[in-house]
């Protein structure tokens, strides 16, 4: 078979990626031998050659051997990821397994650079996202390694102290730019190792769940971080997806322990995301096996919550709700999971979401919530697609299907299309945009289309009438396509639809509008494939006309210069010709004949300019050829060649400046019009080349401009492969007959395997005819300009710029005719023991090789004309950017220019995107898109050239583009920049040639360097914002020469720093490589497990690896070598840091360029090598630089240094039932026996509690005592082995002499121990950086801690003298620097022995409290977080003489209220970081802080309060859980209660009248109750959002009391108590309510509201509504508690009091509108029966007597009803229900009663008017006429005619 044919064919085929287990093409099966080979070489440590795929020969003599990965894996990573997107999974399931273990076992390598693992990461991702293909039986993957790794990145412990440096965000690696993972907005290092095991997770073994659970439940503390590290791993580890006969070894472990946690958690704690998450997927994997129907009513009361939308009057959020919100994107999983089954329970509730939050939609309303609502509702039709396909469409795969009472039912469907219809044709006219209504809509119609086309084809045919409203009519039209594929398509549930095509056709005719181009602009998107509609085409046809004349260039804008295209016309130029090129395409023969006669008619008759209104004219008619060329061409090619000859016959016309329009005109539309297939213009060969010779040599730079793109369209023509059409059906549109009608096909997508595409490949004659035009026009250029550079012949500039655009051309046409450059390879780079090999993809293209190489002949002439042209004329720079773009296409061109490729795939795949059918499955697109699709492939291919082997000739190119980069002029540097990024990227180990080139310009030794020169090598350094930076190039060898030389260019006479330019230059320069630079490794080596993986593949069978595995002696070699680059690592590491330090000594060097090198000495340390000892001199006397910049940059590389010179404790593992205090512990408790599930306060973790009568208070106890300093050991269950520091004497030595330090130590101890250094370092620390914004510096604390960790107390006696004086400094400044002191201290202390713990105690106790005696307010908060740092997982009982000083006496009075708040504050700091370990502390607080709770200073009560938050903290209300031995909120409740009595008893009105002052003497008991009640105010407040439950029994005792004082209005004049008081009602009515604690609340609510005070009773109606809101599904779920609630309200609406009626009647409204209470015939009568009352008639008044005010229980009856009639009303303010117009005809009858009913009657009316009047004309349909009568006269104010 001819090999082209061949290509061709895979062409066609393989762009559908296959994926089976046998290859089907022979050349794919030589392939995949091949690239096994390849990896698996590679593995073993070669450096391969960068492949290129194509049927390679199978017995390649290629020894493979052992050498390090740090070469072999970038070519690895690129080679396979390039494989994959040329020809998918093309390899064996054998195969595939090996990749994916092998890469496996490299990303878990653990020294792994970030960089090289996450190219493997993301080449694993590729290999696994396909999980259907590898089933649990043909691969497993153990879970620790992945957690290793997760652990070490995630949670490192060095990075934050700067030894281990990761890359903020990945740069896109040159070969995986369009690699399937899409992975391109989330490029950072912990997204694509979450992406990792989301892919992975599949494949853990069975035991895996077990063992995971064994890991982190031990972490699960719920007040502590771990909490959240514990449930983020089980959401991304656990593995959901077992085979049902193996759930009892995966979810079944944990699942009723976690959603018990998730189901008592109230409060939204950070971690119940990940619960969420965790939830959502499993429901998801295992629909139909687990009964979810218990908590339904919970998880969409919670959903409801989650979307903080607001209620109520009050709209306060407690914080938390907002910042931890679930994510939408989990929550749309778990309900389309959920849906179905038996039950059919979710559907119910997803109907009551929906119904309780449609008014939201409306357009009328706004807020932040706004975008949360529109992605639910964008979204959860998408995952019911995803869930559908999945049960009816998608072939049957090892993944558990669902089982078949769990399918959903076509009744289901209809039922969610249902639901989601409202709200989503509500959300179409959305102010955030209608596009979220549009993909919602599209996926809707996928489901029913019956049900969702029909109402938007009734908001768009009004919305095409009125072409005044735009906003409404482009939100129907982009709705329209949304629907679009589903309406042409018909189908049996729609066979209407197709109708309805060309009445919106027609209609949307008037929107080709020149003055609105964004109508325009949707417009174009609705035509789609129609075999018959010639009227629509004719008329649009004159529509684009009309448009074109209003953009002509004269009209629009004469008098300005530009010539360019507005962005606005090139849009509509773009959506003209593709509408009129789809129209064209897809109709009959006869309509396009009256179409091209219209279109050629409109292109001869006219002129046009060439720059808009030609533009877009030109486009149509090349359209038009396009689809028929014979028959356009006919008209065209003639018209133009005579009319362009007839005018040129005239000799002067070829020499004038200013062409003739007309001559102009018929270029233009001749260069457009012969973009067709190239065999259609061979038969006009002759003319054409009679104008090409004519016009290419006009003077007027336009006319040769417009020869030279003719030139290049001919050319491309006759030389590319591509498509001949993009008809929607294969052999075009036919006429309809009987038996066919063309509207079947509508919306039918192409037959994937039997696409029928017509390919253009360039025939022998196109050939022949391409290089007779190259031999007739490029050669005579050459020539000239040859002569020209020879100097033998004089051409002035312009002509030289002529032959350069005719040079280009004809390259960019025929250059996929062209073969490559060729020359000598440059000599190697690397020392590699393979030979780096050339590989190409065949494209279809065999190289004529006999004849000229015209590529090669343009590089000979260019190159030569380059260096003439900068030695003779540089300022000739329009010559010069037209030699860098040659430059640039003789290097890479070979067809298609990557940028535009770029830009064609995203444009691809934004329209899959629009028209894709998700229900049915992949790849259902229609075949215009598939043609699309399959060229890009080709493109692709054609495109592949990254790793080229480097030429000497590449080598020259790229020399001559960095002297233009470092040229005079600042535009062609940028040009020739860009250029030469793009090569440094192209070919491989190019990089490492150039660096040292552009180092020269930076050399300090060298004079003759210009500033732009020297500005032009810096930007060369800094590349551009996608590419290469060749300053942070990640080998050892490349920095070692960049930054010394960066460094040194301080000193070049070029560089002045007076230049902003230049200084920013550098900035930028320092910036990028802070960012981007990540630890390189120094210690490559390979673990055997890889080598072994590798082995096995070398062995594979299917297909048979040729090549032999590496000989004994060979291996021993790559050994050697391995070695041997680990040790040359480590000399170029030390090296280069000793180059920067020695280039800091230098005096002459300019303080910028100081601090440029301190930034990259920096950026040298690493935790895996000590830094070298000059760099850690520097940085130790740096501490004392004058420079602050230069100090804190010491500190932090300090605290580094002390790190890396940190001696490692020794640790041994030990089970924690043999601890001897557990044991003694659990014998004091009588041995009770214990769930092991139980967590808490238990006896076998008693002993680590804080308990005074057990301190250690000895230095035998002390070495007895079994420390744990995490905080969270044993609150939950034990780990099975638990890391414990060895006893004292297996430790280092403690107290070093000198003579024992290395050198490192010994600088440090030296400089600390010299007084004079000391003395300095103090004071500079204790100077003041930024007046009231210093803090607390944790980069301080961490260098005391280090110098007090490794040096013990050996700097203790000269820091002892600086600490006294600084705590008797009030001063900001210097308390902050004793407070970073003394938390270093103590978290320093932590391995010292008894002795000197005891002694630092002593001298630390009264320098603490002499500096709590001082604190002001600028120093709390630092001394807060001081011993907050200091008390941070370190076990309570080390410190206890510090919790024992803390705790005496905090609130004394002495110094004010400011030091007792302050006090408390510090105390509160140390006690909450202990957690649940000092439960003795927390009861001595309490018992202390109780009678002070009367306290009248506000900030002391503010700080008791949350002091009182972290005290009851640990009572908390969770599963599993013990009861607390802290203090219980329970017991101290019912004391307050018991002072409180005073106020509850009595029923007046609770006034704040005590005086703010603390009186001593006996106040009566109501005074007291009010101070104790302010204190308990701020309490509830502050517990609100910070405790894990609500403590709902205990807070329900309190309501009565905070319902008396709450005020009703909002107003800011009330005095703090009332204030606090609402806002805890507030607060409290947010709640999350458990179902058995909803009976309660009722019954308190119902109590209160027979109060005598109307404000108590008024405040429940607004309580109610909240709490019944953020509760809805738990309400709805008990009947009982809706009758009550409904009872309550309709009591509370005949309430005497006015203002209770009101709002009671506004609460109805709210919970008719949220569905919580429905309006049924028994409501409806009891309010017509209540507004019937009958009020006694009016007796007449005596004059003078006193006016009756108080209203009669029957004016009272009837206002209810009026009111109860009026909410009906207003609960449906934007549709006319069918109950509704009675209604309003009922009160209407009231619009006459007396005052208040007349009130509330016209106000009623005027909301309704307000609210129904936009769409007025659909809601007029429900009344009958009269009733309209009647309802107009009412709405019409009458005050007019009065």
């Amino acid at each position: 078979m001819n090999p082209l044919v061949l290509y061709i064919f895979r062409l066609s085929v393989l762009f559908y990626f296959f994926l089976s287990p046998e290859c089907k093409l022979c050349p794919c099966l030589q392939m995949t031998q091949c690239l096994c080979w390849h990896v698996s070489l590679c593995v073993l440590g070669c450096w391969v050659c960068p492949f290129f795929i194509t049927a390679i020969p199978v017995n390649i003599p290629i020894k493979p051997t052992w050498q390090a990965i740090g070469n072999a894996s970038p070519s690895t990573e690129a080679m396979v990821s390039r494989y994959m997107r040329l020809y998918g999974r093309k390899f064996s399931k054998e195969d595939h397994v090996h990749f994916v273990k092998l890469l496996y076992e490299l990303v878990t390598i653990p020294k792994l650079e970030i960089s090289m693992m996450q190219s493997f990461a993301r080449l694993l991702i590729t290999l696994l996202k396909k999980k259907e293909l590898l089933s649990r039986e043909d691969l497993e993957l153990p879970w620790r390694p992945l957690y290793e790794l997760q652990d070490r990145i995630l949670y490192s412990k060095t990075e934050h102290l700067g030894l281990n440096w990761f890359p903020s965000s990945l740069r896109p690696h040159s070969s995986s730019k369009h690699i399937i993972v899409k992975l391109a907005q989330r490029c950072s290092v912990e997204a694509v190792l979450k992406t990792l095991i989301k892919n992975c997770r599949p494949y853990f073994p069975e035991s895996a769940t077990q063992e995971m659970l064994e890991e982190w439940r031990p972490l699960m503390c719920p007040f502590d971080v771990t909490m959240q590290k514990a449930m983020g791993y089980f959401e991304l580890f656990l593995p959901t997806t077992l085979p049902p006969e193996l759930h009892d070894k995966g979810f079944k472990l944990w699942f009723d322990e976690l959603i018990s946690l998730w189901v008592s958690v109230q409060n939204l704690p950070s971690w119940e995301v990940n619960l969420v998450g965790l939830f959502a997927r499993l429901a998801n994997d295992n629909i139909g096996y687990i009964d979810w129907d218990p908590y339904i009513p919970k998880i969409f009361t919670r959903i409801l919550r989650s979307l903080n939308l607001p209620v109520g009057s009050s709209e306060m959020l407690v914080s938390r709700y907002l910042t931890n919100a679930y994510d939408i994107s989990h929550v749309v999983i778990w309900i389309s999971a959920l849906l179905g089954g038996p039950s059919k329970q979710t559907q119910t509730q997803l109907s009551g979401l929906f119904n309780s939050i449609a008014s939201f939609f409306h357009p009328s309303n706004h807020g932040r919530w706004l975008m949360k609502l529109m992605k639910l509702v964008q979204r959860l039709p998408v995952s019911v697609v995803k869930r559908l396909h999945r049960e009816r469409y998608r072939m049957p795969t090892w993944l558990t299907p669902v089982p078949q009472s769990h399918l959903l039912s076509e009744q289901d469907i209809t039922d969610f299309v249902e639901s989601m219809k409202q709200p989503v044709l509500l959300a179409m006219f959305s102010k955030t945009g209608s596009l979220d209504a549009a993909q919602a809509l599209q996926n809707l119609a996928l489901l029913r289309p019956e049900l969702v086309i029909p109402p938007v084809l009734e908001k768009t045919y009004p919305a095409m009438e009125t072409l005044t409203e735009p906003h409404q009519l482009t939100a129907t039209l982009s709705c329209m396509i949304g629907v679009a594929r589903s309406l042409v398509a018909g189908g049996q549930r729609f066979p209407e639809g197709p109708t309805h095509m060309l009445p919106l056709l027609m209609r949307a005719l008037p929107g080709v509008d020149p003055n609105d181009f964004s109508k325009c602009m949707v417009e174009k998107e609705l035509c789609s494939a129609s075999a018959e509609f010639e009227d629509f085409v004719l008329q649009f046809i004159d529509r684009c006309f009309a448009l074109i004349d209003t953009s002509t260039l004269e009209q629009t804008r004469e008098e300005m210069e530009t010539e360019k295209m507005t962005h606005l016309e090139s849009l509509v130029e773009l959506g003209l010709s593709s509408t009129f090129s789809t129209i064209l395409t897809q109709c009959s023969m006869e309509i396009f004949q009256v179409a091209l006669g219209k279109v050629f008619n409109f292109a001869t008759t006219n002129i046009f300019e060439t720059h808009v209104a030609g533009r877009m004219v030109a486009n149509m008619c090349r359209a038009a050829t396009k689809c028929h060329p014979a028959e356009a061409l006919k008209l065209f090619l003639p018209q133009c060649c005579n009319a362009i000859l007839q005018i040129s016959a005239y000799e002067e016309v070829l020499n004038e400046e200013e062409l003739d329009k007309e001559l102009m005109w018929n270029l233009q539309l001749l260069s457009e019009v012969t973009r067709v297939d190239g065999d259609q213009l061979l038969l006009y060969r002759s003319q054409l080349v009679q104008i090409l010779q004519l016009t290419l040599h006009l003077k007027c730079k336009q006319g040769y401009n417009l020869a030279c793109k003719l030139l290049y369209h001919i050319l491309r023509s006759m030389s590319l492969i591509y498509p001949r059409e993009y008809c929607s059906m294969p052999g075009g549109v036919q006429q309809h007959t009987d038996t066919y009608l063309p509207i079947k096909d509508w919306g039918r997508p192409g037959d994937l395997l039997n696409l029928g595409i017509q390919w253009h490949v360039p025939s022998t004659e196109e050939r022949e005819f391409v290089f007779y035009l190259l031999d007739l026009l490029l050669k005579p250029e050459l020539q000239r300009l040859q002569k020209h550079t020879r100097g033998e012949q004089d051409i002035s500039r312009d002509d030289v710029l002529q032959s350069l655009s005719i040079v280009h051309n004809c390259l960019l046409g025929a250059s996929s005719f062209l073969p490559p450059l060729n020359g000598e390879p440059v000599p190697e780079k690397i020392n590699s023991m393979i030979q780096l090999c050339e590989k190409n993809v065949y494209t279809g293209v065999d190289y004529d090789l006999s004849g000229e190489n015209y590529r090669e002949e343009i590089c000979k002439v260019i190159r030569p004309l380059l260096h003439h042209t900068l030695e003779h004329s540089e300022d000739d720079t329009k010559s010069l950017f037209s030699i860098i773009k040659i430059i640039n296409d003789l290097l890479h061109f070979k067809g298609s220019h990557k940028h535009e490729f770029d830009s064609r795939w995203k444009s691809f795949s934004l329209i899959k995107k629009s028209m894709e059918n998700k229900l049915h499955g992949s790849k259902q697109h229609i075949r215009a898109l598939l043609i699309d699709r399959v060229m890009l492939q080709h493109e692709l291919r054609n495109l592949t050239m990254e790793g080229c082997c480097y030429r000497s000739v590449h080598q020259d190119l790229i020399n001559d583009l960095l002297r233009l980069s470092t040229s005079r002029y600042s535009q062609v540097r940028s040009k020739a920049q860009n250029m030469l990024f793009t090569a440094l990227g192209t070919y491989s180990l190019c990089c490492r040639d150039i660096i040292p080139a552009v180092l020269e310009y930076l050399d300090p030794d060298r004079t003759d360097v210009t500033q732009q020169q020297f500005k032009g090598a810096l930007y060369c350094l800094l590349g551009n914002h996608s590419g290469i930076c060749l300053a942070n190039l990640q080998y050892w060898d490349c920095i070692a020469l960049t930054w010394p030389a960066i460094v040194r260019s301080g000193m070049n006479p070029s560089m002045s720093l007076e230049k902003s330019s230049v200084v920013r230059l550098f900035d930028d320069l320092a910036d990028r490589i802070h960012r981007q630079y990540e630890t390189i490794g120094i210690d490559f080596s390979i673990p055997e497990s890889c080598v072994e993986v590798a082995l096995k593949m070398m062995k594979s069978s299917n297909p048979e690896p040729t090549p032999c595995a590496a000989s004994e002696q060979e291996e021993l070699e790559g050994r050697k070598r391995q070695e041997q680059k680990n040790k040359d690592s480590v000399q170029k590491y030390e090296k280069l840091v000793v180059d920067l330090s020695n280039s800091l000594y230098d005096g002459n060097l300019p303080w910028k360029f100081e601090q440029i090198a301190i930034g990259f000495l920096s950026l040298m340390l690493r935790d895996d090598h000590p830094l070298p000892s000059s760099a850690v001199l520097f940085f130790v006397e740096s501490l004392n630089h004058d420079s602050l910049l230069v100090r804190n940059g010491a500190i932090s590389a300090v605290s580094g240094i002390l790190k890396q010179l940190k001696r490692p404790h020794k640790k041994v593992a030990v089970n924690p039932y043999d601890i001897s205090e557990l044991k003694s512990s659990l014998q004091s408790c009588r041995g009770k026996a214990l769930s092991s599930l139980l967590v808490g306060d238990r006896p076998d973790n008693q002993w680590l509690q804080y308990d005074s009568n057990r301190l250690p208070r000895s230095q035998q106890d002390w070495n007895e005592c079994c420390f744990i300093e995490k905080t969270h050991w044993g609150y939950s269950t034990w780990p099975r082995k638990l890391m414990l520091y060895a006893p004292l004497e297996e430790q280092p030595k403690q107290g070093k002499t000198r003579e024992e330090m290395n050198e490192s130590e010994q600088i440090i101890y030296d400089h600390f121990s010299d007084q004079q250094f000391i003395d300095q370092f103090i004071q500079y620390l204790s100077l003041e950086d930024r007046k009231g914004k210093d803090k607390f510096s944790p980069r301080r604390f961490c260098l005391f801690k280090g110098l007090f960790r490794n040096f013990d107390d050996a700097f203790l006696p000269l820091l002892k003298p600086h600490m006294e004086r600084l705590v008797a400094d009030s001063h900001e400044s210097t308390q902050c620097c004793v407070a970073e002191i003394i938390s270093g201290l103590i978290r320093g202390s932590k391995h010292w022995s008894y002795s000197k713990v005891e002694k630092l105690w002593a001298l630390l106790c009264p320098l603490l409290r002499k500096a709590l005696s001082n604190i002001t307010i600028e120093t709390y908060a630092d001394w807060g977080t001081c011993i907050a740092t200091a008390c941070e997982s370190r076990d309570p009982r080390k410190l206890h003489w510090l919790f024992e000083m803390l705790m005496e006496s905090p609130v004394t009075g002495e110094g004010g209220s400011f030091v007792d708040a302050c006090r408390l504050y510090v105390l509160q700091g140390g006690l909450a970081q202990q957690e649940w370990r000092v439960p003795e502390l927390l009861h001595r607080l309490l018992q202390y802080l109780e009678p002070k709770l009367t306290q009248v200073y506000k900030n002391v009560r503010e700080r008791i309060g949350s002091v009182l938050t972290y005290i009851f903290m640990i009572d908390v209300n969770l599963p599993h859980t013990q009861p607390t031995t802290s203090p219980r909120i329970a017991e101290f409740t019912e004391r307050v209660l018991a002072r409180l009595k005073p106020l509850t008893e009595g029923e007046e009105e609770i006034q704040n009248h005590v005086v703010e002052e603390n009186t001593e003497g006996d106040q009566d008991e109501r005074t007291q109750a009010i101070k104790l009640l302010k204190t308990v105010l701020k309490w509830l407040m502050t517990s609100a959002g910070r405790s894990f439950s609500s403590v709902v029994p205990e807070q329900l005792r309190l309501l009565p009391l905070l319902f008396k004082i709450a005020p009703v209005e909002n107003d800011d004049s009330y005095d703090e108590m009332k204030r606090d008081a609402k806002t805890c009602l507030s607060l409290m009515s947010q709640g999350l309510l458990y179902s058995e604690q909803i009976p309660q609340v009722l019954s308190a609510l119902e109590q209160i509201s027979r109060s005598s005070s109307w404000h108590a009773r008024y405040t429940v109606l607004t309580y109610l509504q909240i709490m019944v809101f953020y509760n809805l599904f738990t309400f709805l779920s008990d009947a009982k508690a809706v009758s009550d609630v409904r009872a309550l309200v309709l009591r509370l609406l005949e309430d005497e009091q006015l203002e209770v009626r009101e709002m009671a009647a506004t609460t109805i409204s709210g919970f008719l509108q949220c569905n919580f209470l429905s309006i049924d015939e028994p409501m409806q009568a009891h309010f017509e029966a209540l507004s019937k009352t009958r009020l006694p008639k009016r007796k007449r008044r005596e004059l003078g007597s006193v006016v009756d005010t108080i209203p009669s229980a029957d004016l009272v009856r009837r206002h209810a009803g009026v009111l109860g009639l009026s909410a009906c009303i207003l609960s449906s303010p934007y549709d006319v229900p069918a109950w509704m117009p009675q209604i309003l005809m009922d009160l209407s009858a009231h619009l006459n009663d007396t005052q208040p009913i007349e009130m509330t009657v016209k106000k009623t009316l005027s909301d309704f008017r307000r609210t129904h009047h936009d769409n007025w004309q659909e809601h007029k349909q429900k009344f009958t006429d009269d009733q309209l009568l009647v309802l107009t006269d009412l709405l019409v104010s009458p005050c007019y005619y009065a």
